[in-house]
């Protein structure tokens, strides 16, 4: 038999390990003597050790490597462990490889500009939104465009809440493609949640879909967020993403006495390239 130090080093492994495996019941000793604890192993412990280290490298759990072991399962059963490690590996190595080209994005932006914190952008599904929303046409996007039918379609939103006892939440905008013309629809209103409103006269009541969007907060008044969008469009492409749709925008902030206080979250609706 062999002492625990040559037999780690035969096995190309630290004791420290051959005593973990032996506690958790994966690697049992030939012999512990009853006085000192000294473990001792036969050379057909080696196999099973080769075992052991080969399943860990294929990524497999302690607890699944301990069934393996133990259980000795037919070669077709077996089969099926290794192909389902495979589907998790290869869905791991594609959720790498997407985080890759998340982080060359980000690079790629920085470089290009110190504007914006491109860096938080996040990709997420939206919640479930229900808005009480009015419609308009603006000329054209920027805030000189946009500015003056938001002015308008948000106090009509309001003012109906008001009279039928609602209470408004964030104001949120979204947007339709724009026309060959460049002038583009623009949906303004609030979040209203599970309140029961009633549709008026141009106000109506609708939920947006959830989504998978792009997600960056933008600080500040909205004539500097052009620059914001280029860049998270830009972020968008990079990062192996394809456009699918309109923006949505969600005031958490607004302060129309300090616009550098305004807290914006910009959603782009993106799906994987193929």
């Amino acid at each position: 038999m062999l002492n625990i130090g040559d037999f780690a080093r035969l096995g190309q492994i630290s004791p420290r390990m051959l005593r973990h495996y032996d506690e958790i019941g994966l690697l049992r000793p030939q012999r512990v003597d009853p006085v000192t604890g000294y473990r001792s192993y036969g050379a057909h412990h080696l196999a099973q050790l080769h075992r052991l280290l080969a399943l860990r490298d294929l990524g497999f759990t302690l607890d699944q490597i301990g069934q393996i072991l133990h259980d000795d399962p037919p070669l077709d059963e077996l089969r099926g462990m290794l192909r389902m490690r495979q589907a998790q590996i290869e869905q791991t190595v594609g959720e790498e490889q997407a985080r890759l080209r998340r982080v060359e994005a980000h690079l790629r932006t920085l470089e290009g500009s110190n504007l914006i914190d491109i860096q938080d952008v996040v990709v997420k599904p939206t919640p479930p939104l229900r808005i009480a929303e009015a419609v308009g046409s603006a000329p054209g996007f920027g805030s000189e465009n946009l500015g003056p039918v938001f002015a308008r379609l948000l106090p009509e939103v309001f003012n109906h809440l008001e009279r039928v006892g609602a209470r408004p939440g964030i104001s949120v905008a979204h947007y339709e493609e724009p026309a060959d013309d460049g002038s583009v629809v623009l949906h303004a209103g609030f979040d209203i949640g599970d309140q029961d409103v009633p549709d008026g006269d141009r106000v109506r009541v609708v939920d947006l879909p959830t989504i998978e969007v792009a997600s960056l907060v933008h600080r500040g008044p909205m004539d500097t967020v052009v620059p914001v969008y280029e860049a998270l469009v830009g972020w968008i492409e990079d990062s192996g993403y394809h456009l699918a749709g309109r923006s949505r925008e969600l005031y958490h902030e607004w302060h129309e006495d300090d616009p550098t206080r305004n807290v914006t979250e910009l959603q782009i609706p993106i799906t994987m390239s193929a």
